[in-house]
């Protein structure tokens, strides 16, 4: 068995898909619209094969996002070496997003940082 994908509603969904295409590498089908529900979604796929939906529709609720709660807390990305999680990082710093951790080894072992990334959603960056 393996997770197919992971979904996730954002308000931008063009800003969410040059996120994710412009720091992750990832690549984006053309979109889906349907125009009776005005549901709209891209599939954006890894080189991994990995692949994350974004949504949006109307009426969405958007509660705050408080970094210690419970549900999913964080996607990660593994970018294969030290040397890109401290680039990466410091690429997303530059570019205005902010890094809550590292880039560090953690407790139990993991070379990673983490960012609040698009609309407040953490992203860990890891080997």
């Amino acid at each position: 068995m393996r997770i197919e994908h992971i979904a996730m509603y954002v308000n931008d969904l063009e800003a969410a898909k040059d996120f994710f295409v412009t720091y992750l590498g990832a690549k984006s089908n053309a979109g889906y619209h349907n125009v009776k529900t005005d549901f709209r979604s891209y599939f954006l796929t890894f080189d991994d094969g990995a692949r994350l939906e974004i949504m949006n529709k109307p009426e969405l609720s958007d509660d705050e996002k408080a970094l210690a709660r419970t549900g999913y807390i964080h996607i990660a990305f593994s970018v294969g070496s030290k040397e890109n999680v401290d680039s990466l990082t410091q690429r997303l710093k530059q570019d205005g997003y902010t890094i809550i951790s590292g880039p560090r080894t953690t407790g139990d072992g993991y070379y990673e940082s983490c960012v609040v990334g698009i609309e407040e959603n953490q992203i860990e960056i890891t080997i």
